[in-house]
């Protein structure tokens, strides 16, 4: 005879709760802590901002100036020193010290207990760079090109942008030339052609053309220096009347009146 079949039901075992399980409760105790722990340090980070302690009451310069006044670094400092000897941004405030006139690079440091030592260096001008969008331009001597107006005599420079380090090579090499017959560059010309030119301090102007492996411009500049004593001695108004020697002959030059 069979036997009718009944619904059979589990019932839960007692250990089977969260509460009966250790490693849970262990790893829920220790997010808490890191939680909280995280809560603390933002807190105390947010108080130590606002509490007015330790705060910063001198800036000290430790590299002698030229060019930087005195004037602008209080103004950038009261700007961008900001917050007590441990919450300054020392990032944020480099950046603005760099972009003052004359500023190549800064370096800030903490010094305790409530000063910030400042290191500046400065652009050396080597020469007048063309002007962008009406501001001044220099050439440091490195090359590089930065905002920035002088009085001090300059050569001036002139050629697509980015070539300034080039002029500047090709000027100290143009330079130890002429100073056999007593004579420097008041500018440098490179065009977009990559032909060269040079106006001296006689008012002179030197067409050197490109340079070509088979006629270096070295070459050519020589040819100038040792022909120059001569034709100046013997007809030196002539020379500047005439103004322009063209160099870029292979074994010669040319005199061209000049366009004044």
């Amino acid at each position: 005879m069979a036997k009718a079949r009944g619904n059979s039901r589990v019932e839960p075992r007692s250990g089977d709760g969260f509460w009966d399980r250790p490693m849970l409760i262990n790893l829920l105790a220790d997010m808490l802590l890191l939680a909280g722990g995280a809560l603390l340090t933002w807190a105390g980070a947010l108080a130590l901002q606002r509490l007015p302690v330790l705060p910063l009451t001198q800036l000290v310069v430790a590299t002698p100036l030229d060019q930087v006044a005195r004037a602008q670094i209080e103004q950038t400092a009261r700007n961008a020193l900001s917050g007590n000897f441990f919450t300054v941004n020392l990032e944020t405030a480099q950046a603005a010290f760099e972009r003052m006139p004359w500023v190549r690079s800064a370096s800030l440091r903490r010094h305790w207990p409530d000063g910030i030592e400042l290191e500046l260096e400065e652009h050396r001008a080597a020469a007048r760079w063309t002007p962008q969008e009406g501001e001044s331009r220099l050439v440091n001597t490195r090359g590089e090109v930065f905002m920035a107006s002088t009085r001090e005599s300059l050569p001036v420079f002139a050629g697509p942008e980015g070539s300034a380090p080039r002029l500047l090579a090709r000027y100290r090499e143009f330079n130890d030339s002429l100073a056999a017959i007593g004579r420097k560059q008041v500018a440098v010309h490179l065009s977009a052609r990559e032909a060269w030119q040079l106006k001296l301090d006689d008012g002179v102007v030197l067409e050197l053309g490109r340079d070509q492996p088979k006629h270096p411009l070295a070459e050519r500049l020589t040819r100038f220096t040792i022909h120059y004593p001569a034709v100046s001695g013997s007809a030196k108004s002539r020379l500047q009347a005439i103004g322009v020697v063209d160099m870029r002959y292979p074994n010669g030059f040319a005199l061209r009146a000049s366009k004044s």
